[in-house]
């Protein structure tokens, strides 16, 4: 059996199979636990950067996103100026919001400043305690206490666009959290 015909096979999350990119994504990257200052801070963008809109523009635009912002290095988008955030509203290869674009550069800043790491940071809200795999998609929450709690250890440490929807979805991503539904081979 070839790889695709395997992958077309696989039982997996209901987004999972819903279009090429989603399928990559899903069984090579979601719910894996990611480290790395600069590897979340690329996350944390993206999920700032996805609010309100579907997480499939995101990942098209991904390759054009990591050209725009240096490939995420904290400390290359913490010395973006003006020139840079005119830049970047002008590159119709990511999503044009001045709101978004200001806190991906303010969010470098912040991290710059977390004394721990950004990595460490993020990795302690992570919930230590068993928890139930979501039977379907309709049992997996778009929030959390420890979602709400990152939220609000980021806001006060002056990160912007990081309210709890968009730091439970960051925690799924990164494997803080494994959602995969019972059915998916991804489940563990």
């Amino acid at each position: 059996m070839d790889e695709r015909t395997r992958c077309a096979e696989l039982v997996r999350c209901a987004w999972g199979d819903s279009a090429p990119e989603y399928v990559a994504y899903h069984d090579e990257e979601w719910g894996t636990p990611l480290h790395g200052d600069d590897a979340l801070f690329e996350r944390l963008c993206l999920e700032a950067f996805q609010s309100g809109l579907s997480w499939l523009t995101i990942l098209r635009k991904r390759p054009a996103f990591r050209a725009a912002f240096a490939g995420f290095s904290i400390d290359a988008v913490a010395q973006f100026g003006p020139d840079d955030e005119a830049r970047l509203l002008a590159d119709a290869g990511i999503v044009r919001n001045r709101a978004k674009v200001a806190a991906a550069i303010g969010n470098a800043r912040a991290a710059q400043r977390v004394p721990e790491g950004l990595s460490a940071l993020l990795w302690s809200f992570a919930p230590t305690a068993p928890r139930p795999r979501p039977a379907t998609l309709a049992d997996v929450p778009a929030t959390s206490p420890e979602s709400t709690a990152m939220a609000r250890g980021l806001k006060r440490r002056g990160f912007v666009f990081v309210g709890p929807t968009t730091a439970y979805a960051l925690m799924q991503a990164t494997g803080m959290v494994d959602d995969h539904v019972a059915t998916c081979f991804r489940a563990s």
